[in-house]
């Protein structure tokens, strides 16, 4: 599933595109995705100019001018591709691609969304209800703003036996860390995923969540981490994957200590650590 960097990378490619731009044209092929899509809120978009591209957590905001100020609310879900195209007035519209269920026209920029599983999302609400929309109300803390460090960690840890690992994914807490960066992140604190996160000091918390911040970080400039269904608004693939220390490289050598690189299962998620320099 796209974490945050892919959500980011995505929203800063597509940022540039937009922004400015009027909506034109809504062409949707289904009424639904992992939810129903608001079908008329979502044709009354058209002749808005899109004014930002936000996201909070791994949802894409696209905000539009006008009465209400409605903002678009679009999640990736597992295997979902927010594509922007170049178009022109006298090209003939593109094919529709295998699992594309909807396309919005900006005029020389073709938003196109391709979703092999369905598991994404598209939801549109005023700008003044996003704090309570039921999608956006209950998340938790963006690790790459002001708010995020040892301090708020360590809080947030406290008399908490859950792993780790498990509360650094919890959106609840923090958002938009997902299994691949968890794991990442972990190994370079040198913190086991499966602590108990209530056992972590004051130190193990500040070096945790520096690390949070360096490797997400680090991915968004790498594009983010394409494996198999991430693609950014090009169609383009991320490159961290070669960044990474421990995720998909169980029996390999610690690139620090040497140690194999073990993987465990964790609620139906690998998990992947070093015994030798994970504490």
């Amino acid at each position: 599933m796209p974490e945050l960097p892919e959500v980011e990378t995505v929203r800063a490619g597509a940022e540039p595109l937009l922004v400015g731009r009027r909506l034109c044209h809504v062409e949707l092929r289904r009424d639904d995705l992992r939810w129903p899509i608001p079908v008329p809120a979502v044709h009354a978009l058209v002749g808005r100019r899109c004014t930002a591209v936000r996201r909070r957590s791994k949802y894409l905001l696209l905000e539009f001018d006008g009465t209400s100020a409605p903002v678009a609310i679009v999640h990736l879900g597992m295997t979902g591709r927010f594509l922007v195209e170049p178009t022109t007035r006298a090209a003939p519209r593109p094919e529709w691609r295998l699992h594309e269920h909807w396309r919005w026209d900006f005029a020389e920029k073709l938003v196109r969304f391709v979703d092999p599983r369905r598991f994404g999302a598209l939801d549109v609400a005023p700008a003044a209800a996003l704090a309570t929309h039921p999608l956006l109300a209950s998340l938790g803390r963006e690790p790459l703003e002001p708010g995020f460090d040892g301090a708020f960690l360590h809080t947030a840890t406290r008399r908490r036996r859950t792993a780790i690992k498990s509360l650094l994914m919890d959106a609840r807490v923090l958002v938009g860390v997902g299994n691949i960066y968890a794991s990442e992140a972990c190994w370079r604190a040198g913190v086991r995923p499966r602590r108990a996160a209530g056992s972590l000091s004051r130190r193990e918390c500040e070096a945790l969540a520096t690390a949070v911040r360096d490797v997400l970080t680090s991915a968004i400039a790498a594009g983010g981490t394409s494996f198999r269904d991430y693609r950014g608004v090009g169609d383009d693939a991320g490159y961290f994957a070669r960044e990474l220390a421990v995720y998909e490289r169980a029996g390999e050598p610690c690139r620090r200590c040497r140690a194999i690189v073990r993987r465990t299962i964790d609620g139906a998620r690998s998990t992947y650590w070093c015994a030798g320099c994970q504490r």
